[in-house]
């Protein structure tokens, strides 16, 4: 590499030039590369969403789901995994795909399948939505949309048709279906009591509305010269001319529709509600898409907003919730300014130690280029900037500075030889050139482990790692380069202004004085180390004696320091999930809702740190894709989730959490409650799913399975940090009809008959005879539906009443002596049952899900202990079922498992790098030894600071290996020389300890203090990276004391049998 030193030092414009590209070419990386929280998770996943108003789950299942199921999983390849979840009239299938299908030839498959297999469908289904889903694809802005003087599909209709539209225009944008509000539906309100006055059944109106309400073409005519266009007035120009459509003669006399009910312009029956601070509203939330940027999506969003309210209908108001971009900027600010501390502090060390701050200056210049370049490689290959990206960055910094600061401090030896300036900066450099190039691909050897990883991990962290390869290799490549140059230039024009100095007799300044205070201290200081490494080296047993010590008590604590996936963060929101009794009509949730809201607000939370509050309640019935976005898990009219927003000076989300989880169940003790993600990084980290522990039970026979999670939920209640411990799947009441087919065939009725009567009367026409009328001022098509108001069937007898009119062309014979009209409890009984709100999948088998959170515990801790339950509980399992916990723990367990893998394999690989720069297998043993004594820091450090384990601060465990193992290298490096010169092993461990103390504190403080401002985890979202901060430091201090005593220890005793080493 010294040819490449020759180059700088004859060029020096153009390495100045290079320097000022890398500049240039950073900054318009940074302007032009999307920011987000985390790296884009490119996890293919598809959702198939089917829709069909009035089929019940457990009918949805048989007819739908499970034929889905089998032919998707079946002749759709590389599918993963499988889940599903299936509603009343509503049924989402998600497919997880293996890494790197393409998810645009995944969604063809999908939708190839389910357009084979709705021939098979029950008849009025319609094709299902097939839509691409990301787990990066959560709300970063939620829009509230509301009016005081317009009706609830008023505000539905502006939001989905108009308001929508508007912001279509922003790049990376998805907006699902709003929640709220109901769709517009033209409908055609039939009266029970006037239809069987007349003896017309629902069933004969809705045909006859079908009939009269046309959306047919008719063609042109040509006459003489012209070519006419022809039209027929099949549609009403306006609603109220429906009410005179003529539906049947009955004695002579015309029955119109207005004397059977009314149409009106209204809306679909309401299956959900939306509220934010107590107001009706329609939410819409914003999705992320692809590598689009949170906070660019959130400014163009406030570009078009102004627009948008300013042409919005009168009354109506806009309101923008739970902005997530404050979160990300201020998390991303917050590495930033971490970054930016760091490097402030590894200055200041810097300069301390070398005196001078041209040679600071130096060192300094390639922090800011090694980042640029590794921002500019990591743009191109498509990442974002986010927290993980910058947080590797921010942690590259305290050695980024290492090669330089080798390299200057070589120079300046050499140079204080007596050397001329460029013959001292070409030896220095070629002094150290293997040793650290060594020592740069170590540090890179060992990000090579998250290679192991998979899943959400992969994602998140493999570009962290690759940042610091990129800045790390560059830096070597610097101080081949630009150091050369600056020192050139910068120490020549020190030379020049010290000699000045001294001819004018001037004094030294301030700071020099203090510097050479410092250096007399420090002087001191490796006197000292001297002094007792030499007892070390003398003391061998004793040495190990407490290397032993240290081992072993951290084998102890390691029990005590816990497991995390990722470390909790206070987003400064919560989201709680409310079950309200099971059957519960959606106007009682909404109430006890709002009762719910008025006591968090007046017995939990201070009304002055609430900035909103959202209801979600039922489900989104009528746009049902809008279930495929998210990790929703609304069962009914029953339950929803209250997302509350709190305000930046807010005390603890986590304290607010468990008074509620202590209040609100003895407050409402009918009603269940349960905290979901609220904030962009757990939903992400969940991954779609809505608990960190999530225990399927599996199993063909429900019943069966229920009993088993009963009893699941039982005992896992009493575990310790367990709470929110709930069974997902609902029981909900049911009016089981069970028709006399005997008796109805008496009266001249058959199942279909009497089965689409009850379906138009009780749910609409809308599934099975779908008909449309378009509105001549919006151009809009909407439903017209023929249903009995709800208000009008309310009892079971009402329900019964329902009139029923014999099959004449099939039922003749029998007509003599029947009546025309028949009603309902002729032929029918009625049974009070239960039966499931929900039917969960998994891969296809029937789950149920019992959903548990953590509070006070680590997640690791809980997990092992719900794992007893498990067990227990697997005794009394029949054959063919299962018991699997999913969620967050599985990622967990499965990416310490992933990461412990990938650290052997780093030490494994670091040691075979050594073994080539060594030609020998023990100098690289010896080097290595430093590394037990850096993972005991790291478990004490995480244990005296309530820290537990976590992939962040695995990562920081990875790190400490590389850097640990270059401070060791150039410890075995230097003793090697000294033994080539003559000295034994004993005098050449004690030379190397006492000559190398200056470079490897150097390197370990400015690790420690690059790392400091990140452990500390102040800013916002700081809590997430704060443990690899604090890993790196423990770490750091230890291997640190490992280095200086152990190694050299280690060293006198191996190399004491051998006169030389390898050369």
């Amino acid at each position: 590499m010294l040819w490449l030193v020759k180059v700088a030092l004859r060029k020096p414009y153009t390495v100045a030039v290079m320097a000022a590209l890398i500049f240039v070419m950073g900054l318009l990386t940074i302007e032009t590369t999307p920011t987000d929280i985390f790296p884009d998770i490119d996890i293919p996943v598809v959702n198939v969403v089917w829709f069909y108003q009035g089929l019940t789950p457990e009918d949805m299942t048989n007819f739908i789901t499970t034929f889905s199921e089998f032919n998707l999983s079946q002749y759709v390849d590389n599918v993963a995994r499988m889940e599903s979840r299936t509603y009343y009239g509503l049924n989402v299938i998600r497919m997880y795909f293996q890494p790197g299908v393409p998810i645009d030839l995944a969604v063809s498959e999908a939708v190839s399948i389910c357009q084979t297999v709705i021939k098979r469908m029950p008849l009025g289904t319609t094709p299902p939505y097939v839509l691409r889903y990301s787990a990066a694809e959560v709300p970063v802005i939620q829009l509230a949309v509301s009016g005081k003087t317009k009706s609830n599909a008023d505000l539905f209709d502006y939001t989905w048709y108009i308001f929508r539209r508007e912001l279509a225009t922003i790049r990376g944008a998805t907006f699902p279906p709003p929640w709220g509000g109901t769709a517009r539906f033209i409908r055609v309100d039939a009266y029970p009591d006037q239809l069987l006055a007349r003896g017309i059944t629902a069933q004969e109106l809705m045909e006859v509305i079908n009939n009269q309400i046309l959306d047919y073409a008719s063609g042109d005519i040509k006459i003489g010269d012209r070519d006419y266009l022809v039209s027929v007035n099949n549609v009403p120009t306006n609603v109220q001319e429906m009410n005179d459509i003529p539906i049947k003669k009955v004695n002579g006399q015309i029955v119109y529709m207005h004397d059977l009910g009314y149409v009106r312009d209204g809306g679909a029956v309401q299956w959900n509600f939306a509220r934010y601070n107590g107001i009706p509203a329609v939410i819409m939330p914003l999705l992320k898409n692809g590598m689009a940027s949170t906070l660019e999506l959130v400014a163009n969003l406030r570009k078009l907003l102004p627009i948008a309210k300013a042409s919005a209908p009168e009354g109506i108001e806009i309101k923008e919730l739970m902005d997530q971009s404050v979160f990300v900027r201020a998390s991303v600010e917050g590495v930033v300014k971490e970054g930016l501390i760091a490097a402030g502090l590894t200055g200041i060390m810097i300069l301390v130690f070398l005196g001078s701050w041209r040679s600071t200056l130096i060192v300094l210049t390639s922090i800011p280029l090694c980042i640029l370049v590794a921002l500019f490689i990591l743009s191109r290959m498509g990442n974002t900037i986010n927290i993980m990206t910058l947080g590797g960055l921010a942690l590259a910094v305290g050695i980024l500075v290492d090669d330089a600061t080798v390299e200057v401090e070589n120079i300046h030896r050499n140079h204080g030889m007596g050397k001329p300036l460029v013959q001292a900066i070409l030896d220095g450099a070629q002094q150290i050139a293997n040793a650290a190039f060594v020592a740069t691909l170590s540090i890179c050897i060992v990000f090579t482990s998250v290679i192991f990883l998979e899943g959400p991990p992969k994602y998140l962290f493999t570009p962290m790692a690759l940042g610091v390869v990129f800045s790390m290799l560059f830096s070597y490549f610097l101080s081949r380069t630009l150091v050369p140059t600056m020192a050139n230039m910068l120490i020549r024009q020190e030379e020049i202004i010290e000699h000045k100095r001294k001819i004018e007799g001037k004094p030294l300044s301030r700071f020099m004085r203090f510097h050479h205070w410092f250096m007399e201290r420090f002087e001191e200081f490796r006197d000292n180390y001297g002094e007792l490494l030499k007892w070390a080296l003398h003391h061998k047993g004793a040495v190990f004696l407490l290397f032993g010590i240290l081992g072993f008590a951290s084998f102890v604590a390691l029990p005590f320091v816990g497991e995390n996936f990722f470390p909790p963060v206070d987003a400064g929101k919560f989201r709680l999930h409310v079950f309200t009794p099971p059957g519960t009509r959606l106007e009682t949730t909404a109430r006890i809702f709002s009762e719910i809201e008025e006591y968090i607000k007046k017995e939990i939370v201070p009304e002055e740190e609430i900035d909103s509050i959202v209801d979600l309640g039922g489900l989104p019935f009528w746009f049902p894709a809008g279930m495929a976005f998210g990790d929703y898990i609304n069962e009914g009219t029953f339950d929803g989730e209250i997302l509350v927003s709190l305000k930046e000076d807010h005390h603890s989300t986590f304290a607010y959490m468990k008074k509620i989880r202590e209040k609100l169940p003895r407050k409402f003790p009918g009603c269940e409650f349960f905290f979901q993600p609220p904030d962009m990084v757990n939903q992400i980290l969940n991954f779609g799913s809505a608990a960190p522990i999530d225990i399927q039970v599996v199993g063909k026979d429900p019943d069966i399975t229920s009993r088993f999670a009963k009893e699941i939920q039982k005992k896992v209640k009493k575990i310790k940090g367990a709470a929110d411990v709930i069974i997902y799947q609902k029981k909900q009441p049911y009016l089981h009809l069970k028709i006399d087919r005997i008796r109805a065939l008496d009266f001249g009725l058959n199942q279909r008959e009497i089965a689409n009567n009850i379906l138009n009367q009780l749910s609409s026409s809308y599934v099975v005879a779908p008909n449309y009328w378009a509105d001549p001022k919006t151009t809009i098509n909407y439903p017209v539906v023929v249903q009995t108001p709800q208000h009008l069937i309310d009892s079971h007898n009402s329900l019964l009443n329902i009139n029923l009119h014999p099959i004449k062309e099939y039922y003749s014979d029998l007509l003599a002596s029947r009546e025309e009209t028949q009603l309902l409890s002729n032929v029918v009984s009625v049974e009070h049952t239960q039966k499931a709100a929900v039917v969960s999948h998994y891969n296809v088998k029937p789950i149920y899900n019992v959903f548990v959170n953590v509070q006070g515990r680590d997640l690791g801790g809980v997990v092992h202990d719900v794992q007893k339950v498990i067990n227990s509980v697997k005794k009394e399992l029949p054959p063919a079922y299962e018991i699997h916990i999913r969620g967050q723990a599985e990622s967990m367990q499965n990416a310490f498992g992933r990461l412990g893998l990938g650290i052997v394999f780093a030490i494994l690989m670091v040691y075979f790098l050594l073994v080539v720069n060594f030609q020998g297998w023990v100098d690289p043993f010896i080097i290595l030894m430093a590394l037990p004594a850096g993972f005991c820091g790291v478990i004490w450090m995480l244990y005296l600071t309530g820290t537990t384990f976590s992939v962040p601060s695995l990562m920081g465990m990875i790190m400490t290996v590389g850097v640990a193992t270059s401070n060791s290298i150039l410890l075995i490096t230097f003793a090697n020389e000294e033994m080539r010169n003559g000295a034994d092993a004993l005098t050449a461990a004690w030379m190397a300890g006492r000559i190398r103390l200056r470079p490897v504190l150097m390197t370990a403080g400015a690790m420690i203090l690059g790392m400091l401002p990140m452990s500390l985890g102040l800013g916002e979202g700081g809590e997430q990276n704060a443990p690899l901060g604090r890993a790196v430091i423990g770490g750091m201090i230890f291997a640190t004391i490992g280095t200086l005593f152990f190694v050299p220890v280690v060293f006198s005793i191996i190399r004491s049998k051998k006169t030389r080493p390898t050369e």
